[in-house]
C-alpha cells in the first residue's frame, strides 16, 4: 500500500473534544488516517494552516432545501454549497416544505435521489409524523429517516398538517418502537391560531401584533404537553428553535427527571430581538418568533450555561415575494429565517463576547449532533472519522452582503452583520467543497 496521502493539513490549531492543540492532520480516501505534531509523509495536496482553527466540519439538524417542488425556493444544489461557504459538512433537511413532503417511502426516496444528485456536502433526511401516516413510519424508518418531525402549531403549509392530539401520542408510542426521535416544533395552535384570528379581524397587523400573537406561553403549553406524552410513551424527543428561557427550563425540568430529550436554539434568537422584525421587516419574522431583548440576554446566558444541547440554522428561505408582502401586513408574508450560512460563524462571534471554550462550539455544531443522531464516523477530529473540517480565521472578519451569501435568494436577516471571524475552506470527506480565496468576498 502506497504511503502517499491524499492530503496533509498542517500547523493548524485543531479543536479536539478535550480542547485545542497544534497538530498536522493525514488524510487519505476520505478518512482521517494520522493525527501528530508532524506528519512528514508524501501527500497529494498540503493545506498550510498556520495560525488558523481546524474544527470539525459543522452538521446543521434543521434546514428547508424545499425540494421536489419548491426548487425556486431554494434546493439541494445552493443549499447545500451555502452551507458549506459556512464550515458546514452535512445536513439534515426538513420534511415539510417539499411536494410532495416527506411522509411515506415513495417521497422519502424521491427525495433521497434528488439530494444524492445535487448535494455537495452529506446529507441526511427527517421524516414527517402527520395525521393519517402512522403506518407509514416503519417504512420510512427502514429507509434510514435521521428521525421525524412534526408540527403542534401549523406549519404553513397545507401539504404538511400539524399533528391533533391522538395522532402525537399514537405517533409518539410508534416512534419509540422503532427506536428514532420525535423533533417538535412546539407552539400550541390553540393559542396561536386564536389569537392570530383575533389580530386580524381588528387589523392589527404590525410586528408587535405579530409576537404578541405568538407568545412564549404558547411555547411553554407545547413543550409541557409533548413532555407528558414522552413521559407515557417513552418516545425520545429534540425541541427544534426554542427561543424562550421558560421553555428551556421545562425541558431542562425534564432531563432531570430521567426524560430523553434534547433542545436546539438557533443563532437569529442569539443575536436578534424583536427590535429587529420592527426595524428589518418581514426578512426577521420566524416562528416562534424573535423574542424581546430581555428574553435574547437570558438565551445568552442559557447558552453560557451550557443549557443548549444543539445549535442550528433553521435556514428557511423563501422567494423575496413571499417575504414583501404588499400590504402592511406581518402576518400575511412567509415566515422563515434564510441564514444557514452563518451559524457557526454567529457561535465564534459569541465565544469572543462570552468567552466560551471553542471545543464547547464544537459540541453544539458537531459532536451533539452525531451523538443524538447515531452519525456513524462523524462529529470530531479523530483517527478513522470522516475527513470532514472547516478551516477558521478568528482574525479575519467578514461582513454578509449579496456578494458573499450563496443562498438562492440573498435578501436575508444577516445582511449587513459584521462576523469577527472567516470561513476560509471546508472540507467534505477529504475533499475541498468551499474555498474562500476563489470567491468574492467583503470585509468589515
Amino acid at each position: 500500500m502506497s504511503n502517499q496521502l491524499d492530503l496533509v493539513i498542517k500547523n493548524g490549531k485543531v479543536v479536539f473534544p478535550d480542547g485545542v492543540k497544534t497538530k498536522d492532520i493525514g488524510v487519505k480516501a476520505g478518512k482521517i488516517i494520522a493525527i501528530d505534531d508532524q506528519i512528514n509523509l508524501p501527500a497529494t495536496q498540503v493545506d498550510d494552516a498556520q495560525g488558523l482553527y481546524i474544527f470539525p466540519g459543522a452538521i446543521d439538524v434543521h434546514v428547508h432545501f424545499n425540494e421536489p417542488g419548491r426548487e425556486d425556493w431554494e434546493g439541494f444544489t445552493t443549499g447545500s454549497y451555502m452551507l458549506a461557504a459556512g464550515g458546514y459538512t452535512s445536513y439534515f433537511d426538513m420534511p415539510l416544505n417539499g411536494i410532495p413532503s416527506t411522509t411515506n417511502l415513495r417521497a422519502f426516496q424521491e427525495k433521497n435521489e434528488l439530494a444524492k444528485k445535487k448535494s455537495v456536502i452529506d446529507h441526511y433526511l427527517w421524516g414527517g409524523l402527520v395525521p393519517g401516516n402512522i403506518e407509514d413510519l416503519s417504512n420510512l424508518a427502514s429507509a434510514g429517516v435521521v428521525g421525524f418531525k412534526a408540527f403542534i402549531s401549523d406549519s404553513g403549509n397545507e401539504e404538511f398538517s400539524a399533528v391533533d392530539d391522538d395522532t402525537l401520542i399514537q405517533g409518539m408510542k410508534e416512534i419509540a418502537r422503532l427506536d428514532k426521535i420525535l423533533a417538535l416544533h412546539a407552539e400550541s395552535r390553540t393559542i396561536t391560531n386564536f389569537l392570530t384570528a383575533e389580530k386580524i379581524a381588528q387589523q392589527k397587523l404590525s410586528a408587535d401584533d405579530y409576537l404578541a400573537a405568538r407568545p412564549i406561553v404558547a411555547e411553554v403549553e407545547a413543550v409541557h404537553k409533548a413532555l407528558t406524552y414522552a413521559e407515557v410513551t417513552g418516545c425520545p424527543l429534540h425541541f427544534v428553535h426554542i427561543s424562550s428561557p421558560q421553555a428551556v427550563e421545562k425541558i431542562r425540568e425534564a432531563k432531570r427527571k430521567g426524560i430523553d430529550v434534547t433542545v436546539e436554539t438557533c443563532p437569529h434568537y442569539l443575536l436578534y430581538s424583536h427590535l429587529a422584525l420592527q426595524t428589518k421587516g418581514a426578512v426577521a419574522k420566524c416562528s416562534p418568533p424573535l423574542r424581546l431583548e430581555k428574553e435574547r440576554k437570558q438565551l445568552i446566558q442559557l447558552l453560557c450555561d451550557n443549557e443548549f444541547d444543539i445549535i442550528a440554522s433553521d435556514h428557511s428561505p423563501a422567494p423575496f415575494a413571499l417575504k414583501d408582502p404588499v400590504t402592511h401586513n406581518i402576518f400575511s408574508a412567509w415566515g422563515g429565517i434564510s441564514g444557514g450560512q452563518f451559524t457557526l460563524l454567529s457561535m465564534l462571534e459569541l465565544v469572543k463576547k462570552h468567552n466560551i471554550p471553542l471545543e464547547i462550539i464544537a459540541d453544539w455544531t458537531a459532536l451533539n449532533p452525531t451523538k443524538r443522531f447515531s452519525l456513524d464516523g462523524k462529529g470530531k477530529i479523530d483517527i478513522g472519522y470522516d475527513a470532514d473540517f472547516a478551516i477558521i480565521s478568528l482574525d479575519k472578519e467578514t461582513i454578509v452582503s449579496p456578494y458573499n451569501y450563496y443562498a438562492k435568494h440573498k435578501h436575508s436577516l444577516y445582511e449587513d452583520h459584521c462576523f469577527p471571524c472567516s470561513v476560509l475552506r471546508t472540507y467534505n470527506r477529504g475533499n475541498v467543497v468551499f474555498d474562500e480565496s476563489k470567491v468574492r468576498t467583503t470585509s468589515c
